[in-house]
């Protein structure tokens, strides 16, 4: 080998090997510079059942959803839920809705689209259907209030009306305002 060829293989190996420190510095500084996304480490389940219970401890409701989530924002989402009291509270009602969540440091749960609350023995004793799109829900108090259109079916009678706030132990209900409706005799 001639000197000149020497020079020349030098001249490659010292390419190559700065070429190979140059990306390996350039790689580490992009996963050094990348931001930290941490993995949510959160749950998931799939045709849940939740069970709420009182203060004493007593089961109180129970949620049956197709699918619970726990979110970053420490809340709990729901999707095709049914919420119905235990017989032991002795409120028979039966609330059905396309979402729901429950937040961490919250007791109320929160309903949205095509919510229904059914009971055989609602409102004067007649059977009872409530529909709304959104509804908060208090099943310790046994209390669920919205501030959006409802749609009351009790018995034959009808009553449409925005806003309401309904007692589901004490079978009462409060409308807010543009109230109007059909009774049939």
């Amino acid at each position: 080998m001639s000197a000149r060829y020497t020079v020349v293989f030098i001249v490659l190996i010292a390419s190559a090997l700065a070429s190979w420190l140059l990306a390996r510095q350039t790689r580490d500084n992009d996963i050094d510079a990348a931001p930290y996304n941490a993995v949510h480490r959160g749950y998931y389940l799939k045709s849940a059942r939740i069970l709420g219970t009182g203060t004493d401890g007593s089961l109180l409701y129970e949620i049956w959803a197709d699918y619970a989530e726990q979110q970053d924002d420490d809340r709990i989402s729901f999707t095709n839920v049914t919420i119905k009291y235990s017989p032991q509270s002795d409120v028979p009602w039966v609330i059905n809705a396309d979402t729901a969540i429950i937040h961490q440091d919250e007791r109320r749960v929160l309903l949205r689209g095509h919510v229904r609350a059914v009971s055989n023995e609602g409102f004067s004793g007649n059977e009872t259907e409530i529909r709304t799109e959104y509804l908060e829900l208090d099943p310790e108090n046994y209390v669920a209030e919205t501030t959006a259109r409802v749609q009351i079916r009790i018995g034959a009678r009808s009553l449409t009306a925005t806003g309401m706030l309904a007692s589901l132990q004490e079978n009462r209900l409060e409308l807010k305002s543009n109230v109007s409706g059909k009774f049939v005799p």
